[in-house]
């Protein structure tokens, strides 16, 4: 099988343990295991006798029932039978993909999005079209460029919301719009939900799970939750779904490891202290972005609503990735080109990590934007 290079990921591979000043980072600040402890109101001698006590098997092979309950109530209509674990959310995407493209099926996808959205099928044969985001639009999809690209025979249309690396965040009424459009055709739609409830306003976004009887949600305890070490990930979908993904997961997961699940458990137990914590986060350290957005010339950019990312366009004659390589090596500022994500002119934005790296980071931008063309 022949795949295309995961640009982000070959860039972050590259420069992130370079760099001085890491502003691409897609995460908000990570937790510690003792801030998580403190979180959950969990000490660290039960902590320390839970982990003396457990036997390393495989555990759960479908996620524990404690697990998938936990995770089933970040929705509305999901179940624990509609929950399966996986390894990040990165495994369950390539995990629907793999479930569901054929060599010949008509996939749609958003770009910019996860690159996975796109050459994952690409590489299974799948005939692929992309849905441009436009900043004109706010970075939300165009219904009727949609609708012209939906055919009798497509099979996956893939979202991501909130949007990486846009921060663009669709409400309930264009879901349900983009379902619809879907289910002209009998088409599923797998949004990508890993940012999912991290908003600048007190909502928490609705799922494709919940408004749609083919949608699937992929979600993680690394972006919202502050915990990517775990590698946990889960896929939401309906238990038909389920089951046929099952079938693949056999040959490349078994299950989650039983340290990560139980940490996870934990996190999700206090989920709401961990959310009201990123959500601060994401807020205070986005109005800091916005003015100096507003008060750098070269730069601008649609606001973000959701989500830890915004793509900012740089007003250069530099290529995107000359630019942020240019950056790194001559201020070990670290951002993400847009040529990463395939869409040039821009710069992807990760702001939801420590707030005086953040500033530094910029206030070098800004110098570097002074000596360059």
């Amino acid at each position: 099988m022949k795949i295309e290079a995961f640009g982000v990921e070959q860039w972050m591979n590259e420069w992130e343990t370079k760099c001085a000043y890491n502003v691409a980072e897609t995460c908000v600040e990570s937790i510690t295991v003792k801030e998580l402890l403190e979180l959950a109101g969990v000490s660290e001698q039960k902590m320390t006798a839970d982990l003396l006590d457990k036997k390393l098997t495989y555990g759960w092979i479908e996620g524990s029932t404690k697990v998938r309950e936990l995770i089933a109530g970040l929705y509305q209509k999901q179940t624990p039978e509609n929950i399966l674990t996986t390894h990040g959310c990165i495994g369950a995407n390539m995990l629907v993909h793999e479930t569901l493209v054929e060599p010949g099926d008509h996939v749609i996808s958003v770009i910019p999005t996860y690159q996975q959205h796109y050459s994952i099928p690409e590489s299974f044969g799948a005939h692929i079209e992309t849905l441009r985001l436009k900043p004109e639009h706010g970075f939300l999809p165009d219904l009727n460029e949609l609708r012209a690209m939906v055919k009798p025979h497509t099979k996956l249309i893939c979202i991501n919301n909130p949007n990486n690396p846009t921060g663009a965040l669709m409400d309930e009424k264009l879901l349900r719009d983009i379902c619809e459009i879907a289910r002209s055709v009998g088409a599923w739609v797998l949004c990508d939900e890993v940012y999912r409830g991290l908003t600048q306003d007190d909502v928490y976004s609705p799922s494709v799970a919940d408004l749609y009887e083919r949608g699937i949600s992929t979600g993680s305890m690394s972006k919202v939750f502050s915990l990517a070490g775990l590698r946990f990930g889960w896929i939401a979908a309906p238990r038909t779904l389920i089951e046929a993904v099952l079938h693949h997961r056999d040959y490349n997961t078994i299950s989650v490891g039983m340290l990560d699940e139980y940490f996870t458990e934990i996190a999700l137990g206090a989920k709401d202290k961990i959310l009201a914590r990123n959500r601060q986060i994401i807020r205070e350290n986005l109005q800091i972005l916005d003015e100096w957005v507003k008060s750098e010339p070269r730069a601008s950019y649609v606001k973000p609503k959701a989500g830890t990312t915004a793509f900012v366009k740089i007003d250069t004659v530099l290529s995107s990735h000359e630019f942020c390589e240019r950056l790194v090596k001559e201020k070990g500022v670290m951002f993400t080109p847009g040529s990463a994500l395939h869409t040039e002119g821009y710069v992807r934005i990760g702001y939801a990590n420590n707030k005086e790296v953040l500033k530094k980071g910029l206030a070098l931008t800004s110098e570097f934007l002074k000596e360059i063309p």
